[in-house]
């Protein structure tokens, strides 16, 4: 199913404290991705494709959660899996990156580690989709080049959908006679925000632009956090569900 990235980043917020980002962002030439194969939390991304198994997804996410390394946590629910074979799973955890094609997966396929970051896809035009990808995310990961910790200033979110762009760019998914396509982002923090972006979780279900889809929703997603919490955030700090 296509392609996806994941990210774990460092930085610091507005109180001075190390935090710790992760993001997980994929599209397909098929409706509903987003309910299929993005997983994050506060101790990680993964994300679940080819011949998907969501469980693979959730579990992993949970064996984080737990304190568990996402090499170990992520080859362990591939071992107990009948479909191993046929699986696309990669992520990334704490401090570890691990990625995974199986040989049944329907080519191109492949994947990418990289340093903080994992992209996999599978029935693309080429293996340059996930070269695209991944060389688009760590051009965009530092705000300069010669200092991979300084922060780009821009969200991952937007940074994300520029990934996913560069991808879809070069021929994406090469099923050209399936119109109907979805994309997906999923942005989570160790921080303790008095309220989430809204722009951190969004899906495209069912479209024929899903990367144009993806970033107006984005931007209108931007356009309406800002608003909220110019007009509302004494609101919000009052009553931490206000804006739910």
């Amino acid at each position: 199913m296509t392609f996806s990235i994941c990210v774990r980043e460092s930085y610091t917020d507005d109180a001075g404290e190390e935090q710790t980002r992760f993001g997980v962002a994929v599209t397909t030439r098929l409706a509903g991705v987003g309910t299929l194969c993005p997983f994050a939390g506060e101790h990680g991304a993964v994300a679940t494709q080819s011949l998907v198994n969501v469980d693979l997804g959730r579990k992993g996410i949970e064996y984080l959660a737990d304190g568990l390394a996402v090499e170990d946590a992520l080859e362990a629910l591939l071992n107990a899996d009948d479909g191993r074979p046929q699986r696309q799973l990669h992520g990334v955890g704490s401090d570890g990156e691990f990625a995974f094609s199986g040989e049944e997966c329907r080519p191109w396929y492949g994947d990418r580690v990289g340093d903080n970051y994992t992209v996999a896809g599978n029935l693309l035009t080429g293996g340059d989709v996930v070269e695209a990808v991944a060389e688009t995310y760590e051009a965009s990961a530092a705000a300069d080049p010669d200092d991979p910790e300084s922060d780009p200033g821009v969200p991952l979110a937007e940074r994300l959908v520029g990934a996913l762009a560069a991808g879809h760019e070069l021929g994406g998914d090469k099923r050209e006679d399936l119109h109907v396509q979805s994309a997906a982002l999923l942005v989570r923090s160790t921080e303790d925000r008095e309220m989430t972006p809204y722009y951190d979780d969004l899906r495209v279900d069912a479209t024929e632009t899903p990367i144009e889809d993806l970033r107006e929703t984005y931007e209108l997603a931007v356009e309406g956090y800002e608003m909220a919490m110019d007009r509302y955030e004494d609101e919000y700090a009052d009553d931490e569900g206000a804006g739910e």
